[in-house]
C-alpha cells in the first residue's frame, strides 16, 4: 500500500466582485502531492495547476498567501482533467494523507461539482497527519500549523511553505517520523455519510471508540434512537449506570455519561451534521475519563441550563 500525501490550494469569492457560487464556495486552484510506499521511501511527486472556471478574481488572502496570479493558470487544464491525472498517478492500493481534516472533503466538492464519480460511496478512511502529530509528540488535542511541526522535529526547510507541492512534501516528512501504534488513529471523510445501518462505521481506538451513523431524515430522529443515544462500555460490552442525562451546550453537541463497574466513568458525545444529500446524520464518541473530567462535565452542563 502507498501513501499519497497530498494538499490543495483553492480560490474563492473575491471580496464581492464575484458572487459565491454556493455548490462549491471553494475552487481547486493547484494539486500537489508526493507518494511514498509502505516503508515511506519516496515513490513519485505530482504537482499541477488548475484552470478556473468559476472564480475569476483572486481572493486577497489567497494571492497573499500562496503567490498565484490568474495568468499563471490561463494555460492550465480544468479541474475534472487534472483530477482524473491525478487519479491514475495514484494507482490502485493506496490511502490519503493530508494535514488537517479538509482537503478530501474539498476535492469531493469539486468532483461532484463537475459530476465526476466520487471517491467512494461512504466516509473515507484517511491519515490526518496533523492530528497524528499532535498525538505522537504534543497533548493528543492541540492542532498546530504544519510549520510548526517542521521545527519541533527538526526537518530541514528546503523548499518554501504554502504551496500545495511544498505543503505536501512537509507532510510527507512529518508522517515519515510518525511511530507505528500512532498510525491507528486514522480519520474518516465523511463527505458521504452512510446510507444504510450496513454501510455504518464502528472502531475503536486506543483510548475513544467512534460511531458513525446512517443517515436520517431529521435531528429528531437521531435524537430519539436508541441505539446511537444509548451509552454501553465499548471494552466490555455491558450496559453502563447512567450518570448524566444528555445535554447541549450549543444545540451542535450533545453530552452524557455513565459509569462501568469494571473500567469507570465513560463519556458520550454525539455531534449531529447535515449530509450533502440535505438529511442528517450523527459521530458520536465514546471514551473513558477520569472523575476530574467527569467534575468538568458536569459543570459544562450546570452552565448550559
Amino acid at each position: 500500500m502507498d501513501y499519497i500525501v497530498f494538499d490543495l490550494e483553492w480560490n474563492q469569492s473575491s471580496n464581492g466582485k464575484e458572487k459565491e457560487v454556493k455548490e462549491i464556495p471553494f475552487e481547486i486552484i493547484e494539486i500537489g502531492a508526493v507518494k511514498m510506499d509502505e516503508d515511506f521511501r519516496l515513490k513519485g511527486r505530482f504537482n499541477r495547476l488548475v484552470k478556473p472556471r468559476i472564480y475569476h478574481e483572486m481572493h486577497d488572502f489567497t494571492k497573499k498567501l500562496i503567490h498565484i496570479k490568474m495568468e499563471e493558470l490561463e494555460n492550465e487544464d480544468y479541474f475534472p482533467e487534472v483530477m482524473e491525472e491525478f487519479l491514475k498517478w495514484c494507482g490502485e492500493d493506496y490511502i490519503f494523507c493530508t494535514w488537517g481534516p479538509l482537503d478530501l472533503t474539498e476535492l469531493q466538492r469539486n468532483m461532484r461539482f463537475y459530476h465526476m464519480p466520487l471517491l467512494a460511496d461512504g466516509p473515507i478512511p484517511f491519515y490526518d497527519v496533523q492530528k497524528l502529530f499532535s498525538i505522537g509528540f504534543e497533548d493528543r488535542k492541540t492542532r498546530r500549523a504544519l510549520e510548526h511541526a517542521v521545527d519541533v522535529l527538526q526537518i530541514e526547510k528546503d523548499i518554501p511553505f504554502h504551496r500545495a507541492f511544498s505543503d505536501a512534501y512537509y507532510t510527507a516528512k512529518v508522517l515519515s517520523r510518525i511511530e507505528e501504534p500512532v498510525l491507528k488513529n486514522y480519520s474518516f471523510d465523511v463527505f458521504t455519510a452512510p446510507k444504510s445501518k450496513k454501510e455504518e462505521v464502528k472502531i475503536i481506538f486506543d483510548n475513544y471508540m467512534k460511531y458513525i451513523t446512517r443517515e436520517f431524515d431529521s435531528r429528531e430522529e437521531i435524537l430519539s434512537n436508541r441505539e446511537v443515544m444509548s451509552i454501553k462500555c465499548y471494552i466490555c460490552r455491558k450496559n453502563v449506570k447512567r450518570k448524566m442525562r444528555w445535554f447541549s451546550a450549543n444545540g451542535k453537541y450533545y453530552y452524557s455519561a455513565g459509569y462501568c463497574d469494571k473500567h469507570g466513568y465513560i463519556k458520550a458525545k454525539v455531534r449531529i451534521r447535515k449530509s450533502e444529500n440535505q438529511k442528517m446524520f450523527a459521530i458520536k464518541t465514546l471514551k473513558f475519563i477520569s472523575e476530574e473530567e467527569m467534575d468538568a462535565l458536569k459543570e459544562k452542563r450546570n452552565k448550559s441550563k
